[in-house]
């Protein structure tokens, strides 16, 4: 029987060995989501069945307990790898070879003090509160709340707040309740998905440093303005951590602008609620947003919102520059000056790029749990890279200095 609550169903995607029974639940809702936007019955679940993911009319998703097994998985998704793959309506697969992370850089001994500061406070956490104001009930942290503060997790908060401890520790907490009282867990692919049933946003290939590629195409508007059209931008960009490869904690935006009317775009206040999102609950997690065939009344808007962007966040925002410099031609689409051909079918999209997420996150709390369920564990671990755990470099008798 179905889990009917999209909460419980989340919660089972992220238990050990659950991901199976949610994968038969996601080729329903598959199905159902086919049927309400109007597309050919069964065309995902016969797309499925010929990649192999499908037999007998079960879903499987082998555990990926490893980065090997994940990769056999995703192969049975049938994924694309570039342009030499020609026309897709799929997610592309995998970073091409060329595509590497930057070295991270090593902290000083001030910098070091500090994470211990805080990764000290952040592992007596008990409990939080779970709304955003003052005299807010509490209840206990969940499994999923204490994966969520990796090594690299806080790091990103005390870069975001130049290193003041407090103002981390408070910000951390402040995320954790937000994400509670906003209901993350809540964005299902379900819910979501009749906001991005033309393709309005689209995550796709990586750009040469790793980054996955996560593209706004306003032109391709097809809601009236709501809460949940902020919802589809934070349940995307949540796909698009799941998609960050080991070593790599950042995004690329491309903003396309082609073909946008006046009213498509977001309104002010849609814009300051996004900024205050990204900024305080995403911090360190933009790369670069390269913007696109801007009309002069998104100048306009852009000129308005401006006050409300972080200076070090302006300065990776790329107005009218050559996308091909950033992504490479194979893995950016054509309508950014790439070679990649995409026809975005929702059908074909929405249930492999889910899958392909599932298939991550899958990897991602088993290799936690395998590890112990620390706070402070290292993504790269956590993502089937080659960084040992926590606990495997404790027991080297090595430095877990970040």
């Amino acid at each position: 029987m179905a889990t009917a609550d999209p909460v419980e169903r989340s919660a089972l995607a992220m238990s050990p060995g659950g991901a199976e029974k949610v994968m038969t639940e996601l080729a329903a809702v598959d199905k159902s989501s086919v049927q309400q936007s109007g597309a050919a019955n069964g065309t995902a679940a016969a797309e499925d069945e010929e990649s192999g993911l499908i037999a007998n009319g079960h879903v499987h998703e082998p555990k990926a307990a490893s980065s090997v097994d994940e990769r056999k998985a995703i192969e049975q998704l049938s994924l694309p790898l570039s342009s030499a793959n020609g026309l897709t309506k799929k997610p592309l697969g995998a970073p091409l070879a060329t595509s590497t992370p930057r070295p991270r850089l090593e902290l000083s001994a001030d910098q070091q003090a500090k994470y211990k500061t805080v990764l000290a406070t952040v592992s007596q956490w008990t409990e939080l509160p779970d709304k955003l104001v003052k005299g807010s009930a509490t209840s206990p942290m969940t499994d999923d709340e204490r994966m969520f503060l990796t090594r690299e997790c806080l790091l990103r908060y005390l870069r975001a707040d130049k290193w003041h401890v407090e103002q981390a520790t408070t910000r951390l907490r402040n995320t954790l309740t937000w994400r509670r009282e906003y209901n993350v867990k809540k964005l299902t692919p379900e819910y979501i998905g009749v906001e991005n049933e033309t393709g309005k946003q689209v995550i796709t290939g990586w750009d040469n440093e790793g980054r996955p590629c996560q593209y706004l195409r306003p032109s391709k508007q097809n809601t009236e303005r709501s809460d949940r059209q902020i919802e589809h931008l934070v349940f995307m960009l949540e796909r698009t951590i799941d998609l960050m490869p080991p070593g790599q904690e950042t995004l690329t935006l491309l903003i396309n602008f082609a073909e946008t009317r006046a009213g498509q775009g977001a309104t002010l206040a849609q814009g300051k609620q996004v900024m205050y999102i990204l900024q305080n609950h995403y911090p360190e997690r933009l790369g670069r947003a390269l913007v696109t065939n801007v009309p002069w009344y998104i100048w306009t808007f852009f000129k308005l919102i401006t006050p409300f962007i972080d200076p070090l966040t302006r300065e990776k925002i790329k107005f009218n520059e050559d996308s091909a410099i950033h992504v490479a031609r194979e893995q950016l689409l054509k309508e950014c000056g790439g070679l990649l051909e995409f026809d975005y079918d929702h059908a074909e999209y929405w249930p492999a790029l889910n899958k392909l997420c599932v298939l991550k996150r899958q990897t991602y709390r088993e290799r936690w749990e395998k590890a112990g369920k620390r706070v402070g564990e290292h993504e790269g671990y956590m993502k089937g890279g080659e960084e040992k755990s926590l606990a495997e470099t404790e027991a080297a008798g090595l430095s877990d200095d970040p």
